[in-house]
């Protein structure tokens, strides 16, 4: 095995280490390649949801005003190169294998071997390709967390917080406030912060912030009223815009809009020239695939990564507003460690008819488990499966719901693609 599979597999075999947490392997890493992260400006975007979603709205500003802006998020949904993008555009499959390759080569020859993990590598791997790439921005996800994960090893201009939630419980802490506190382990001295968490998370945040930086909070600072669907006007520190329209989906999408508009303003405060009429054109076209994402019709399947019971709530709402006297058949798999009992209980209510599943991940919750909770499910061996089991019961006017994961909706993805 050559090229792309093999340095997949490479990659891959990593995850054997499991979860590593902590920042001496990203550092060391980092350090062997000669510090790339240093050599751009980056924006670092946590919390529980809408991370994705706010990534993709401040690179497509950034992008069309001007700047070469690179992108590293996680999961994928497809492919791995998903991951790692400049201006749009996937890191190239043999420039994936190149990094690879002379990362490893690195690795390997150094006197002083650490265990890294494959978020290690693959954050190290990015914020390279982008210093190559010569990009001016990077636009970081975090990928658990924050305190301890690879991505804070970069020193951003603006921290972002989107909110908090019970999520990964077993790495993060068993209540709002633990889990608030590695969140907000990303807040870095001097370097503002942007959130649109509330209550006890928010009081964790301001703590972790006080005498090192200011928060700046959704609802407070700043402010958006919604118009209509996928039209809001926003409210800023100085900014004032007026009837801006979202090309992504659903109420809290406006939400995640109104942050990513806040940390544009303090990075125009800095210098960066984002003008209103640019601001507005990134908005209107941002796209984030597998996020209430219509992928086929005839009939149509909505798909969407609503994998904890927060994104399950919006997801719902979205689903009673447009869809409320539509049948709607469900095709569910899930992650054994996720919340999936109350996920199902916000969803279930809405189905007509529903299809357990699993994605070919080791994490995922076997559909005879799902079943004890849902009476008159139907069990599918796989998504593909489950996909076209809920295509052949749909009659005119249903829809197709794919959710429970970003596996299951990557797997639903690449089964549409593969019948058209």
């Amino acid at each position: 095995m050559t090229g792309y599979p093999a340095s997949l597999q490479y990659l891959y075999g990593l995850e054997k280490s499991g979860i590593i947490l902590g920042l001496d392997n990203i550092s060391w890493l980092l350090g062997l390649l000669g510090n790339p992260e240093r050599d751009f400006a980056s924006i670092h975007v946590g919390g529980t949801n809408g991370k994705g979603s706010v990534v993709s709205m401040l690179t497509q500003i950034l992008k069309k005003s001007g700047y070469a802006t690179g992108t590293y998020t996680s999961p994928h949904l497809v492919d791995f190169t998903e991951r790692i993008q400049v201006n749009g555009e996937r890191i190239r499959k043999e420039e994936m294998v190149a990094l690879t390759e002379r990362i490893r080569g690195l690795t390997s020859q150094s006197t002083d071997p650490h265990r890294f993990s494959f978020f290690d590598f693959t954050t190290a791997m990015a914020l390279l390709y982008f210093k190559e790439r010569m990009v001016d921005w990077a636009v970081v996800e975090v990928g658990m967390g924050g305190r301890l994960d690879s991505t804070n090893a970069i020193h951003p201009a603006v921290s972002i917080i989107m909110n908090v939630a019970k999520d990964h419980m077993e790495h993060l802490g068993n209540d709002i406030r633990q889990i608030a506190a590695e969140k907000a382990g990303i807040i870095k001295e001097g370097v503002p912060v942007v959130t649109g968490a509330s209550g006890e998370a928010l009081e964790v945040i301001k703590d972790k912030a006080a005498d090192r930086s200011r928060v700046f909070v959704l609802g407070q600072d700043f402010s958006y009223e919604k118009l209509d669907d996928q039209r809001f006007s926003y409210r800023g520190l100085r900014w004032e815009l007026r009837d801006i329209s979202v090309g992504l989906l659903g109420d809290h999408q406006l939400s995640n809009a109104a942050i990513a508009l806040c940390a544009a303003e303090l990075l125009s405060r800095s210098g960066l020239d984002l003008s209103p009429d640019k601001i507005r054109a990134a908005l209107s076209t941002v796209q984030w695939p597998g996020r209430l994402e219509m992928a086929a019709e005839n009939p149509p399947v909505l798909l969407d990564a609503a994998h904890n019971p927060h994104g399950a709530q919006s997801l719902a709402a979205f689903l009673k507003a447009h869809y409320g006297d539509r049948r709607i058949i469900l095709v569910f798999g899930v992650m054994r460690d996720k919340d999936w009992k109350e996920i199902l209980n916000l969803l279930l209510p809405l189905a007509s008819d529903i299809i357990l599943t699993r994605p070919a991940i080791e994490r995922a919750a076997p559909p005879e488990l799902l079943a004890r909770s849902v009476p008159g499910a139907t069990l599918a061996d796989d998504v593909k499966g489950a996909l076209s089991m809920a295509r052949k019961r749909a009659v005119e006017g249903d829809i197709i719901v794919v959710t429970g994961s970003l596996y299951t909706v990557g797997e639903a993805k690449t089964a549409i693609y593969e019948a058209a």
